[in-house]
């Protein structure tokens, strides 16, 4: 039986654990922290229960069928909720509620610009249809080759990776808040609407024709349940178990050493970060040099705040973004002027608000999330500053005083990526989908330079985000199953 180390413990390194177990590989994941999840992770303090990393369950499709490749369903580990409404938008004099129906959405789009709904209905129509290419044609390709693009779908669609997402919304749609709405979502990939192909319009379609749900008790309860169907395949699953090296005999990856001591394999997966990866093998054996991963363009960072409020909170959702700032300024501070934003946009999610296991009774579970540049200088004294012009915000927008209500926050920034995940450059996302880094121009599942080794996750193929992780983790198990 092949044996395999994989490196890394988040959606992706979980997702090609099962599949390679399930095909009868020996499967060991070394995992550097106590817990299982990656940046997946969960905080539970005082009885407040936060999704440490992503808290949006979108595209439900990609993880029914992950599950169903091992005759399971979602439902035999946690329990979906539908979120309704899905989010809510403040602006600086106005709100924004995005319902769960297409319905309740066109409603909300015809009061703010009438005559949008029928743009609207045509664009998510567009949108639909490059859903279904994206993810049963595109993202299920392993990033080989740039033919894998060309496709009859995408041949008849070529102008959509020339033309960018920001063009195709300002051509429909004049209200400059439908516009912020629209390209929120593409904000998951990393880059700047005006910068990310028309064709990931897709994302659009993941949010309002497929909807936000919610796992009860957060996101953490897919990692749980992934974990369980690892080991339920006989997988070993080793925390606390940092990889010191990736060791090579005759050209082949041969082992890993953990702890100090070798684990000698047939195969080895990083699912961690693919720069920190690189830098566990010998100089002579990495494909990229620190000049290339420098000049590559990176999803965001953050700064994230997580924060038990002693009452219930007034005029919120479950899923709330703060627009009521220039979205425009804020993405150059992120992307082509890097530094601290002036006026920052942030998001803020309170699960209590619709599953009471997460805060104690009659409290409030919140996290606020910041983006930001990732490689930015990270004090303490740059985290309180923020949190106060944030918290001053919500207040006002919200119409009410939370200040004193606060019994504890503890924050996450550029430090604590590279700290605890190994983040290059502390990005929390990953690689941006930008053109130049689409598919086979992303870093490859496979390395160049040694045999059986290979990468998954959210710096190579297909991109960032939750469902991605997913797909990349079985990218990689079918490169291996299919090829050796």
């Amino acid at each position: 039986m092949k044996e395999i180390a994989i490196i890394g413990s988040g959606f992706s390194s979980l997702s090609a654990a099962c599949h390679l177990a399930k095909e009868g590989y020996d499967v060991s994941i070394f995992e550097k922290n106590h817990t299982i999840g990656g940046r997946a992770r969960q905080l539970i303090k005082d009885g407040f229960t936060f999704d440490m990393g992503p808290s949006w369950y979108w595209m439900p499709d990609i993880f029914e069928n992950f599950f169903s490749a091992f005759g399971k369903k979602p439902s035999d580990y946690y329990k979906l909720e539908k979120l309704d409404p899905a989010y809510k938008i403040f602006f600086a004099d106005d709100t924004i509620t995005i319902g769960d129906c297409m319905e309740k959405i066109c409603l909300e789009f015809e009061r703010i610009e009438p005559g949008s709904a029928s743009h609207l209905k045509n664009f998510i129509k567009k949108a639909q249809t490059n859903y279904d290419i994206a993810i049963n044609k595109i993202v299920l390709k392993p990033g080989l080759s740039p033919l894998e693009l060309v496709t009859k779908e995408t041949i008849l669609r070529v102008d959509q990776f020339f033309k960018s997402i920001s063009q195709e919304v300002r051509k429909r749609f004049k209200n400059p808040k439908l516009i912020s709405t629209l390209e929120f979502p593409v904000l998951f990939l990393g880059a700047k609407p005006n910068k990310t192909p028309s064709f990931y319009s897709f994302m659009n379609f993941a949010d309002f024709g497929l909807g936000t749900w919610h796992p009860r008790g957060g996101m953490y309860q897919v990692i749980k349940a992934m974990g369980s169907l690892a080991e339920e395949l006989g997988v070993k699953i080793n925390t606390d178990s940092p990889i010191e090296k990736i060791l090579v005999t005759n050209g082949k990856a041969s082992g890993v050493i953990s702890n100090g001591k070798t684990f000698r394999v047939d195969k080895v997966i990083s699912g961690a970060d693919y720069h920190h990866s690189e830098t566990l093998l010998d100089k002579e054996f990495r494909q990229y040099s620190e000049k290339y991963w420098n000049n590559k363009t990176y999803a965001p960072s953050s700064l994230l705040f997580y924060v038990g409020f002693d009452k219930k909170l007034k005029n919120i959702n479950h899923h709330n973004l703060f627009f009521d700032t220039n979205f425009e300024k804020h993405a150059q501070e992120i992307y082509d002027n890097p530094q601290w934003p002036t006026s920052p946009l942030f998001y803020a999610n309170f699960p209590s608000v619709s599953d009471n296991s997460m805060a104690p009774n009659g409290c409030e579970t919140g996290f606020f999330l910041i983006p930001i540049a990732p490689d930015l200088e990270d004090t303490p004294v740059l985290r309180m500053q923020y949190f106060n012009i944030i918290i001053n915000r919500f207040e006002k927008r919200t119409q009410q005083d939370v200040k004193n209500n606060i019994i504890f926050k503890e924050s996450f920034c550029v430090k604590d990526f590279i700290e605890e995940y190994n983040s290059y450059k502390g990005n929390a996302y990953g690689m941006a989908n930008t053109l130049t880094q689409t598919a086979f121009l992303r870093p490859n599942l496979k390395s160049k330079k040694v045999k059986n080794l290979f990468f998954t996750g959210q710096l190579t193929v297909p991109g960032p985000g939750v469902p991605p992780a997913l797909i990349s983790g079985k990218l990689v198990a079918d490169l291996i199953i299919n090829k050796h």
